[in-house]
């Protein structure tokens, strides 16, 4: 079995008038000799995944696989944080990541070209079984490689959904925002539900929200609480902040 530890929440939001949040779920499994993360954020988390990394006992150099759901800047930009690592992406989304221009685009171009060569780069297929228990299934839409990954093996199924289906509300509308393929994306939310629903108990990270499962009406239901916010200067005293709570919407 895998014990699991959810390092940093994903955050189901998007800045407005600053460019990309990118606050994304980062994920942790240790069992069957193995150390993976999935998914591994952009730089702005770093000082806090340390953190996270530290407080369950985990050293970089400890890592045994860097399992990446695309290629995105917002999760996939610290791989080079794991040296030993293996690094796990799919074959698709690396043969589009490598050819788009550089651009006014998610993707990091200097990273892509690095993690093209990286000497443990191993590419996956859809319906490709890997690591202990995992199977990779390509859910395209959001990046036309973006891969949803399966791991079975524990009390109950885990389903990683990665940016293929945000949030809970993409799940519910199986409609999404920022895609590059909206038939697409749809036809991947219908295929993430049936991974989801194939055994009771199923849980299910998304790329930006909470662990969900589905209660008695097959509705999703959050696990845990959310924690979010914004400290900020507004004063003329540097020791003075003033604390913004966005964890939840208020009316």
């Amino acid at each position: 079995m895998y014990r699991l530890d959810s390092l940093v929440q994903g955050y189901p939001g998007k800045s407005l008038c600053h460019g990309g949040l990118g606050w994304s779920t980062i994920a942790l499994l240790r069992g069957h000799g193995r150390t993976i993360l999935i998914d591994v954020g952009s730089f702005a988390i770093r000082g806090e995944f340390a953190r996270q990394l530290a407080a369950v006992d985990c050293k970089p150099e400890s890592v045994t696989d860097v399992v990446l759901t695309h290629a995105h800047w917002d999760h996939s930009v610290n791989y080079t944080l794991f040296p030993n690592a293996e690094i796990w992406i799919g074959r698709t989304e690396m043969e589009w990541a490598t050819k788009v221009p550089t651009g006014f685009n998610p993707l990091p171009e200097l990273y892509v070209k690095d993690l093209a060569r990286h000497p443990k780069l191993h590419l996956l297929d859809d319906n490709q079984s890997f690591l202990p228990g995992f199977t990779a299934h390509l859910c395209p839409g959001h990046t036309p490689g973006c891969l949803v990954y399966r791991m079975t093996g524990n009390d109950v199924p885990v389903v990683f959904s990665g940016d293929a289906a945000k949030n809970r509300a993409e799940l519910l509308s199986l409609a999404v925002d920022m895609t590059m393929d909206g038939a697409a994306s749809r036809a991947s939310l219908e295929r993430i539900w049936g991974l989801w629903r194939e055994t009771p108990g199923t849980v299910l990270i998304p790329g930006h929200d909470l662990a969900m499962r589905l209660d008695a009406n097959g509705k999703p239901e959050y696990m845990g609480q959310r924690r979010a916010g914004i400290a900020s200067w507004f004063s003329e005293d540097v020791e003075v902040m003033h604390e913004f709570d966005i964890s939840a919407p208020r009316f």
